[in-house]
C-alpha cells in the first residue's frame, strides 16, 4: 500500500457519520474516513453478523473488541481475538467475515 496525497490529519471518530450495512445476519456500523487513495474505517459487527458477499478488497484489519472469525474461498478459517490483525492484498483471497458475539474493528483499504 502506498498512501498518496493524503495530508496529516486528526480524525475524532465520534464526530463520523455512521452507515448501517446489513449482511446475510446481522448489522455492520461503518464510521468512514476517505481521502486520496485511503479509507480508514471503523466498523461494528453485531452478534450474528455473517457477510454477505465474498471480498477481494486488500485490508489491514485489527480486532479492537469482540471476535471474528474470517473465511477464505479456500476453505481456511480464522477466528481472531482483540488484538489481532490480519492482512491481505487485493484479488489475492476472497475473503468474509462472520462472528457469533460481535466485534470492533479498525480496518484500512
Amino acid at each position: 500500500m502506498k498512501i498518496e496525497t493524503v495530508p496529516f490529519q486528526v480524525v475524532d471518530w465520534k464526530t463520523v457519520d455512521i452507515t448501517e450495512h446489513a449482511g446475510d445476519s446481522g448489522k455492520a456500523f461503518w464510521r468512514t474516513f476517505q481521502e486520496g487513495n485511503i479509507r480508514v474505517r471503523m466498523v461494528e459487527y453485531t452478534p450474528g453478523y455473517h457477510a454477505n458477499h465474498w471480498c477481494k478488497k486488500g485490508h489491514v484489519l485489527l480486532v479492537m473488541e469482540g471476535e471474528l472469525t474470517t473465511e477464505l474461498d479456500d476453505g481456511r478459517k480464522f477466528t481472531l481475538q482483540p488484538g489481532m490483525s490480519y492482512q491481505v492484498a487485493d484479488d489475492l483471497f476472497p475473503h468474509r467475515s462472520y462472528t457469533e458475539k460481535g466485534a470492533k474493528l479498525f480496518i484500512v483499504d
